[in-house]
């Protein structure tokens, strides 16, 4: 059975990435044919043919591979003298035509973000509820009812805006002996206890959520300390509530020593929010830091988690449109901003993947689905090829030789000086580029198999 599931993600994973390529294709189909252009052929997938049919002066074909497809047009590559190429169509008409296939990238990812979005039954919005009991930003002047409105400068339109802004901060160096680092070390203590005590008594849930309370109530005076003295007094005096809460209970326990050290790794950012109807920026938030394992700890690699929740959103009509907008806006900001970053340096070469680097997440996120259903599996794949499509969309409207942007490029030249660039030249540059792509492809694909085989992969556990 499990064999057969599998199949049938692979199955959905190839159907949904040939239909990236077919609304890519199908734009420049459509309007070849509103602009009057002849279209020879219409193929999906790429190699042999297996089968096709004429339908008018078009030939549709399904060709062997499904890992690409195109639409030859008459006049597109070489010279033409029929007067429905699309080298003697008005230069605007050939404008649309090449970037539609671009366009109808980002219209496709705008439709799977709605199916991926409706499922849902609520959506986080940008503004914080409530924080955890041992937050680390709640000692930073975040407050309950602030709306996230920019983090280090990445503006916030929705969570997953949020999501990517802290998930691309980096690690920084902060003062060991501070106030907030050591109320933060306290907090941790706190709950630290509150956990083993959970594991013994396994309390019932109505039970766990007043014992939670006790933890809250302890943690929010460690924040409002305003000394390390003060805040270790909280902490004794929260770990006697804690450990005494339940009747009979015996433990035997010793106070902690909180471990100053000059310095400390913490994940800090500016905030922007909203508050009271007024912009703030609050600089230099502590954020929730932990390890994930023994190995990040041993190697003082510490990750990053929010330390608050955030509002909820109803869902209806409504909501669902705008978090499906925003959602595919929120998309092609990041693929755009990931571009600018990785020209500035913000971003390494092993953060890039190839074709194998995308297969591996795909299969990643089908596999960690299915630990919950197949629906959860199919939804993780569903949201790889929305990042995919958009990706496809916005890459392709970059001027470089090769891409629909590059020969956009060429038109916008010709227009501008009202004469076409040789036909030659543009063949040659184009060449160019495509070589230069086939060459990045092979390297950044060497790169994934070399992360694959030594387990260094982004996402590999």
């Amino acid at each position: 059975m499990q064999v057969l599931i599998i199949i049938a993600l692979i199955i959905i994973g190839i159907f949904l990435f040939e239909l990236i390529i077919f609304s890519h294709e199908l734009g420049h189909f459509i309007t070849a044919k509103l602009s009057g252009v002849k279209v020879n052929e219409f193929a999906l997938g790429m190699g042999p043919r297996l089968f096709g049919f004429t339908k008018g002066e078009t030939m549709y074909s399904f060709r062997l591979f499904p890992i690409g497809g195109y639409c030859a047009m008459e006049g597109e590559d070489e010279e033409s003298d029929n007067p429905r190429a699309f080298n003697n169509a008005k230069i605007w008409k050939r404008m649309i035509i090449i970037i539609a296939g671009a366009v109808m990238n980002i219209i496709l990812g705008f439709l799977l973000m709605f199916v991926y979005t409706v499922q849902a039954d609520s959506y986080a919005s940008t503004t914080i509820q409530e924080f955890v009991p041992n937050s680390f930003s709640a000692n930073c002047d975040l407050k309950a009812g602030d709306k996230i409105v920019d983090v280090n400068g990445y503006s916030i339109w929705n969570s997953r805006d949020l999501q990517f802004s802290l998930a691309t901060l980096k690690c920084q160096e902060v003062d060991g002996h501070s106030v907030e680092i050591y109320k933060q070390d306290c907090a941790i203590e706190a709950c630290n206890a509150y956990k083993k005590v959970v594991a013994d008594e396994n309390p019932d849930s109505d039970t766990l959520k007043d014992f939670y309370g006790v933890l809250q109530d302890s943690c929010a005076k460690i924040n409002d300390a305003a000394t390390k003295d003060e805040a270790y007094g909280y902490l004794l005096e929260g770990l006697k509530n804690i450990y005494g809460y339940f009747e009979n209970s015996n433990y035997d326990y010793d106070n902690p020593q909180i471990i100053e050290k000059d310095t400390r790794k913490r994940f800090s950012t500016d905030f922007t929010v909203i508050r009271n109807g007024e912009k703030v920026k609050i600089s230099d938030v502590q954020l929730y830091t932990y390890y994930a394992d023994k190995k990040a700890k041993e190697n003082d690699s510490p990750s990053l988690a929010f330390d608050f929740y955030l509002e909820s959103i109803d869902k209806n009509f409504g909501s669902v449109i705008e978090q499906t907008f925003t959602g595919t806006c929120s998309m092609a900001k990041t693929v755009w901003t990931s571009l600018v970053w990785l020209v500035q340096g913000r971003f390494a070469f092993t953060d890039l993947s190839g074709p194998v680097g995308i297969a591996t997440a795909v299969t990643t996120v089908a596999s960690k689905g299915l630990e919950t259903g197949f629906l959860s599996a199919v939804n993780n794949i569903l949201f790889v090829m929305i990042l995919i499509t958009v990706n496809l969309g916005i890459v392709n409207m970059l001027p470089f030789p090769a891409l629909d942007g590059g020969r956009f490029l060429f038109l916008l030249i010709e227009g501008i000086f009202r004469k076409p660039i040789p036909r030659k030249v543009e063949q040659v540059v184009n060449a160019a580029g495509l070589i230069i792509l086939i060459l990045f492809m092979i390297v950044i694909s060497f790169k994934d198999v070399w992360q694959l085989i030594t387990g260094t992969m982004p996402g590999m556990s």
